[in-house]
């Protein structure tokens, strides 16, 4: 089975998009700003789900942990199409990615 990786999460996304171009506004700067704000409150209903669920029932309980995974793909979604409004490429996060990896493993 093939990996599930950031051009194919892009691909989804332009797809929804253009869906949607009349009542989103399509994939440029001006709404990735605000994609960015849409991440952070889907980041923030993740974080209930831990808050009022609890760390066992994410990994107990099935229900509670789909609901939780499917917050964490709204936040996904935004962050891709935030990157897509940039133009960031997945080849450029991964660059990026790599090297901020490399100075972590030796800040201290």
């Amino acid at each position: 089975m093939a990996r599930f990786g950031f051009e194919e999460m892009q691909a989804i996304q332009r797809e929804l998009q253009e869906k949607y171009f009349d009542q989103w506004g399509g994939l440029r700067p001006e709404t990735g700003r605000d994609s960015l704000l849409w991440m952070m409150i889907e980041a923030g209903e993740a974080a209930d789900v831990i808050k009022k669920q609890g760390d066992g029932l994410i990994i107990e309980d099935s229900d509670i942990r789909r609901h939780f995974i499917e917050e964490l793909c709204d936040v996904m979604m935004y962050f891709n199409d935030v990157m897509l409004c940039y133009g960031v490429t997945p080849e450029e996060l991964e660059q990026v990615y790599r090297e901020k990896h490399r100075r972590n493993m030796s800040r201290w």
